[in-house]
């Protein structure tokens, strides 16, 4: 595996050729890593520029910015990005960010309902609300992977997100020299693939034992 200083060069030449935001996502963790609070800030902050969906994000640059003493922003920041994961159904992100919140001794928003918003638009069964663009698209045929990761995907993303990812789940590959005999590169672009589409691991775990 590769060093802490050569995924931060890997993701740095990443955002300078294909900047998007899970690179500076990938980007800021890295520097998060690395105890880089300032550059973890900034590389979160152009992630939230190039998807202000990106609830993950907010909560990271909040922490970053309370790491820095910004309190005042970092509540700014962190209001916002309650806000954004409610309305997107980004469970663990708005309760990272409420403890936050709490912390700076700042009050929770309201926000709007997901799961109504969520049933209305798939009540006709061919559309799915789309938790990374927010906004209703044509359901994927199939689960696109087995397990529980693929019946998630399946359950919260649609067609044109998808064909988003398999287009930049190839610069990963590509930028990071994957190769997919090897168990831990599938991990590495498992992680990337749930990085860019907004989800974690425990969030897919908890949707799964609700289910």
């Amino acid at each position: 595996m590769s060093t802490l200083d050569d995924r931060i060069a890997q993701w740095e030449q990443m955002c300078r050729e294909a900047p998007d935001d899970m690179a500076y996502f990938s980007l800021g963790n890295s520097y998060k890593e690395a105890e880089r609070w300032e550059d973890a800030e900034q590389a979160y902050a152009k992630a939230i520029e190039h998807n202000p969906t990106m609830s993950r994000a907010f909560h990271m640059r909040g922490q970053a910015l309370m790491k820095l003493d910004s309190s005042d922003v970092a509540g700014e920041v962190l209001t916002q990005g309650y806000t954004v994961a409610a309305e997107r159904g980004d469970v663990m992100p708005q309760k990272s960010i409420a403890a936050l919140l709490g912390k700076l001794g700042l009050p929770v928003p309201e926000a709007e309902d997901f799961a109504a918003k969520k049933a209305a638009v798939e009540a006709t069964g061919d559309t799915v609300l789309d938790k990374r663009t927010g906004q209703p698209q044509a359901k994927l045929p199939d689960p696109p992977m087995r397990g529980p990761i693929g019946a998630y995907i399946y359950a919260n993303f649609g067609q044109d997100t998808w064909r988003e990812w398999i287009g930049m789940g190839t610069k990963v590959i590509n930028e990071l020299r994957l190769d997919f005999s090897n168990p831990a590169h599938q991990d590495t672009y498992e992680q990337h693939m749930l990085d860019w589409l907004g989800v974690t691991r425990e969030e897919i775990e908890t949707d799964q034992a609700e289910a």
